[in-house]
C-alpha cells in the first residue's frame, strides 16, 4: 500500500469527522450532546473523546512517543474544550502522515504491520461515526452519508 492511499484514507477521516462536527454535533443542544446513550460507549460527547482518544494513543505509538492513557470525558465537560484538544490530535497526526514513507507503512508497531494499525484506525473511526450518524438521528440532528467512495465522486 503507498503511502498516498493512506494520506487520502486519512484525509477522508479527518474531513468526515469534522464534517459530523460541523454539520450535526453543532446543532445539538448541551442537553443532547451530554445526554446518556445506552449504546456503544455512550453520549455523542463520549463518543466524540474516544474517537479522539484512539486516534491519539495509536498515533501517539507511531511516532514512537509515549502512548497517554484513554482521556475521560468527564474532562471534556464542552464542545469547545474537545474540539481543541481534537484540533492538536488531528495535527499531531497530519505531521506523522506528512512525513511518513512507503519504508514506514511497510514497518512494524507491536509486532503489527504499520499500514494494518492504519488501516484499523480509519475503519475504527467509520465505525463510531455511524454509530453517531445512527444516535444523532434519534436526537433529531441532521445526518448525511459517509461512505469512503462518495469522496471518489465528488473529484
Amino acid at each position: 500500500m503507498q503511502t498516498d492511499h493512506i494520506r487520502d484514507l486519512f484525509d477522508y477521516h479527518i474531513s468526515t469527522n469534522r464534517r459530523l462536527w460541523n454539520e450535526s454535533i453543532l446543532t445539538l443542544t448541551d442537553e443532547q450532546f451530554t445526554r446518556k446513550l445506552e449504546y456503544s460507549v455512550g453520549s455523542i460527547r463520549n463518543q466524540c473523546v474516544h474517537l479522539m482518544s484512539v486516534d491519539e494513543r495509536w498515533f501517539s505509538g507511531l511516532r514512537g512517543v509515549e502512548v497517554p492513557g484513554f482521556l475521560n470525558p468527564v474532562h471534556y465537560p464542552s464542545r469547545e474544550k474537545i474540539r481543541v484538544y481534537w484540533d492538536h490530535v488531528e495535527q499531531e497526526m497530519r505531521t506523522y502522515l506528512d512525513a511518513m514513507t512507503d519504508a514506514d507503512l511497510a514497518a512494524t508497531y507491536n509486532e503489527l504491520p504499520v499500514w494494518a494499525i492504519l488501516q484499523h484506525v480509519a475503519m475504527h473511526g467509520m465505525d463510531h461515526r455511524a454509530q453517531m450518524l445512527a444516535m444523532l438521528h434519534g436526537l433529531g440532528a441532521p445526518t448525511f452519508a459517509q461512505d469512503y467512495i462518495y469522496r471518489f465522486f465528488k473529484r
